[in-house]
């Protein structure tokens, strides 16, 4: 451990340049307008493989963004750890929330990051984090103590629904053979308390389209006498809730696994303020499904929330106007044993089903995934939890998370291994928002505690 240490503080200053310089690349998948830098970000990153020390590194051509492929193999009959990881991003927007541009990466201090975080879009989700693996494995070379195998495997679409991963995945099995796979693109309670993600919610997600007359019409000479999309709309979504923030989408339930009384009691051991956490946020409460708390209702249990929403006029001033159109985008999290093509499709049944007269409906679902759970009893988990508790001085805690990674699902359809969630995001990161951020201390201890990981997976597989 002490070895491990002084190389990360011996290289520290280089380690977090290069990934500034990764940061400033705006690899945003969701925009064609960025395609060119979500390349070159690609080409970046099989760059930094093979310098890291993999002996082999490829760009693999997909239906869509690269994926880049790199392995070092020492000893084919010695244990072999895959490393997946994104090198896109989410857009940057709204633009004008942010402190200091997304993409001209900053360090700032916080209260809780005394010693500085890195303030860029991707710094933590996923760049940092994906990162902290390349220069695990460079500490690991240049210190010759690589214990086993390992395979990378960093795609470039996984903020647009990972469809390229698939069809890749489903190609290359034998390429990615694997005794279990690593993931950093979760978080942990905090800085003093780390965290095992165990389980994960699935996703589904839609678009809606309603449209009523054929053309924009005046609101006073056609008010009240025509349906109104915009009006409807916003029906049809309250509709979706009843008076206990249940959703009310027939059959949405019947899947759902209800955890014991055990296991929410284990969940609730979890360190967490309620005051604090409304605090973090500036609200006055908290909202949610009756009979659950906050951390049940964002983990454990299904959800349906509205991403966007928009039409008619919404330009500056006035325009009296009956738009002929409204939309929304609408995302569910879902829980293990819920499919997210059966959950799409009942979405679409029932929401066709309720517009009234005057109105037609379309539903396009976008993309989705699978639920996941680990089991806390594996020797990759037990192989995280000692890394980090020789890091941290504490045992990590099992959480689940309310996030969906959907390609962790396939990868245990199609590459029949297990996942490992070791993320060293905090809650406060603001991934997906403005000003999203990503703790030096985080990024340092990451690269710290990924080389015991290997030390102790290969021990335990003994």
């Amino acid at each position: 451990m002490e070895n491990i240490k002084s190389y990360v503080q011996q290289h520290k200053d280089r380690f977090i340049n290069e990934l500034i310089e990764l940061l400033k690349i705006p690899s945003v998948s969701a925009d064609t307008a960025y395609s060119q830098d979500v390349i070159d970000t690609a080409e970046a990153v099989k760059e930094s493989l093979s310098k890291a020390g993999c002996d082999y590194v490829e760009t693999c051509d997909t239906p869509g963004y690269p994926i880049i492929y790199g392995e070092k193999i020492i000893d084919p009959n010695l244990p072999t750890v895959l490393v997946y990881g994104h090198y896109d991003v989410q857009p940057p927007d709204p633009l004008e929330l942010w402190t200091s541009p997304p993409f001209e990466p900053v360090i700032k201090t916080t209260d809780i990051h005394p010693e500085g975080a890195i303030f860029a879009r991707g710094a933590c989700d996923d760049k940092g984090q994906m990162y902290m693996h390349v220069k695990a494995l460079e500490l690991m070379v240049q210190s010759n103590t690589l214990p086993c195998n390992v395979k990378f495997m960093i795609e470039g679409e996984e903020e647009v629904g990972s469809a390229s991963l698939a069809w890749f995945v489903e190609r290359n099995q034998e390429k990615l053979k694997n005794d279990v796979i690593l993931i950093s693109d979760t978080g942990m309670i905090s800085n003093q308390q780390p965290s095992i993600t165990t389980g994960l919610r699935g996703l589904s997600y839609v678009e809606v389209e309603v449209t009523g007359p054929n053309r924009d019409l005046h609101s006073g000479l056609y008010g009240g006498a025509v349906a109104n999309p915009i009006n409807v709309l916003a029906k049809m979504i309250a509709s979706l809730h009843d008076e206990n923030n249940h959703i009310t989408i027939p059959g949405f339930y019947d899947k759902v696994q209800e955890l014991s009384a055990e296991e929410r009691a284990e969940m609730a051991k979890a360190p967490f303020s309620l005051e604090k956490y409304k605090n973090a946020l500036n609200i006055e409460d908290v909202y949610g499904e009756k009979g659950y708390v906050t951390n049940e209702r964002n983990s454990i249990r299904p959800t349906l929330d509205v991403n966007g929403i928009w039409g008619g006029y919404t330009g500056e001033g006035a325009k009296t106007v009956i738009a002929s159109k409204a939309f929304a985008k609408i995302s569910m999290r879902l829980v293990p044993n819920q499919d997210w093509e059966e959950i799409t499709a009942l979405f679409t049944k029932h929401f066709t089903s309720i517009a009234p007269a005057g109105v037609t409906v379309k539903v396009t679902p976008h993309h989705g995934g699978q639920g996941y759970v680990t089991p806390i009893d594996s020797i990759g988990y037990q192989a995280a939890n000692k890394a980090y508790t020789e890091t941290f001085g504490v045992p990590a805690i099992p959480v689940r998370s309310g996030g969906s990674i959907p390609i962790v699902a396939l990868f245990e359809k199609e590459l029949k291994s297990k996942t490992i969630l070791m993320g060293f995001g905090l809650d406060s990161d603001a991934i997906h928002s403005p000003n999203e951020h990503f703790g030096i201390f985080n990024y340092l201890k990451g690269i710290e505690t990924i080389p015991l990981f290997y030390k102790y997976f290969v021990e335990l597989s003994k």
